[in-house]
């Protein structure tokens, strides 16, 4: 896109502008991506070029700018921009790492704890039977629940596949098989009170979480102090999910489990792109 300098005149002249706030470094890094895939499908060209299509691919995720909007500033149709959108996102859903490759990543740095959490993506509400799972009870929202890790500084390592926001954290958690994993890499995890009994080794835990009261049986001093420890070193976690919930594409998700988890999976890999604590 070119930078327009002048101020435009005429009343079809307007030009709308906006600020792209992403690194040069991630803007390659997705067009290289295009431009090898174009290699490896043969394509011999394309109506814009490889790093044109990643600046537009960006600002939609970014800014949550309109597909016809983004078309006709770049004289290209709005069905051209979504099949470019969906071909990027795609891509880099692929190299979203795994669980377990992820945790011996952690492991070989010389990690010895991640932190788990799970969050949920609001999505648009509508009408009908199969939108009632996505309802949650705990939000009192309609969104699609997600679990995450991050290192000690916050940083995202692995997000989970998308359940419906009726699912409980400690579910899912169950699902991922989580806890056997911890234990394959040697690695343990700091948990908030949602996830209270997901470890099913009391004496050997990878899974530490703080302690929760009870009618007639109030915490003590000591373990209000062990609750106070984890929730402050669990507090990087949100430092993470605050990132990724800067794509602005998130403010109106409305598509199934399986096209938000390799939605969210694409963000995860630009999210780790521009952001290294």
């Amino acid at each position: 896109m070119r930078k327009k300098t002048s101020p435009a005149e005429g009343p079809e002249g307007f030009v709308y502008q906006c600020r792209l706030s992403l690194s040069s470094a991630t803007v390659n890094m997705v067009a290289d991506l295009i431009r090898g895939h174009l290699r490896k499908i043969g394509s011999r060209w394309r109506k814009l070029t490889p790093g044109k299509i990643a600046v537009i691919v960006l600002a939609i995720l970014r800014h949550d700018q309109r597909l016809c909007d983004m078309a006709g500033g770049n004289d290209v149709s709005a069905s051209t921009v979504r099949r470019w959108l969906l071909e990027v996102v795609g891509l880099l859903a692929a190299r979203a790492p795994r669980l377990d490759r992820a945790l011996r990543k952690i492991t070989r740095k010389g990690g010895v704890v991640v932190l788990l959490d799970g969050t949920l993506v609001r999505t648009r509400r509508r009408t009908g039977d199969e939108n009632r799972p996505n309802y949650s009870g705990k939000h009192k929202v309609h969104g699609l629940l997600f679990l995450a890790l991050t290192d000690e500084k916050g940083n995202l390592v692995w997000i989970s596949a998308a359940k419906p926001g009726r699912s409980s954290e400690i579910t899912a958690a169950r699902h991922n098989k989580i806890c056997a994993k911890l234990r394959e890499a040697g690695l343990g995890a700091l948990a908030d009170l949602g996830f209270v009994g997901l470890d099913d080794d009391p004496d050997d835990p990878v899974i530490v979480t703080g302690r929760r009261a009870s009618r007639g049986h109030p915490l003590t001093k000591a373990q209000k102090e062990a609750n106070r420890l984890v929730s402050r070193e669990r507090a990087a976690n949100e430092h993470g999910f605050a990132d990724l919930k800067n794509w602005r594409i998130l403010t109106k998700v409305r598509m199934n489990t399986r096209h938000a988890t390799t939605l969210l999976r694409a963000l995860l890999v630009l999210t780790n792109a521009e952001v290294s604590r």
